[in-house]
């Protein structure tokens, strides 16, 4: 059980971020509204809330590449780069998923 609660966390994580971020994105996109520095504090508040909320429980690694580099400095074992990355690319298409029904393309 706890594995699993490791990976769901990298899963909500993971949709919390691109859903937050991309949304932002989008939104400015749209309307102008958020400007540049609007977008980058989302994508940094969006990270420092997963932190904190999932840092415990996964380590809130919320990338691929972050879990890469965590199993290459010997600080995540082998057989877990593979399920959190899995967790983080079901998060992220999640997001974008739901991005594309609420913005449409």
């Amino acid at each position: 059980m706890k594995n699993a609660n490791k990976y769901l966390a990298e899963a909500i994580g993971t949709f919390v971020l691109i859903f937050a971020g991309c949304g932002a994105m989008m939104t400015n996109e749209l309307t102008g509204a958020l400007t540049h520095p609007g977008v980058a504090i989302t994508w940094g508040l969006a990270v420092m809330t997963m932190i904190y909320s999932f840092g415990d429980i996964s380590g809130a690694h919320l990338n691929p590449a972050v879990t890469l580099g965590f199993w290459l400095a010997r600080k995540l074992p082998g057989r877990e780069v593979a399920p959190y990355i899995l967790s983080q690319l079901r998060g992220a298409i999640a997001a974008s998923a739901t991005l594309l029904v609420l913005f449409g393309n």
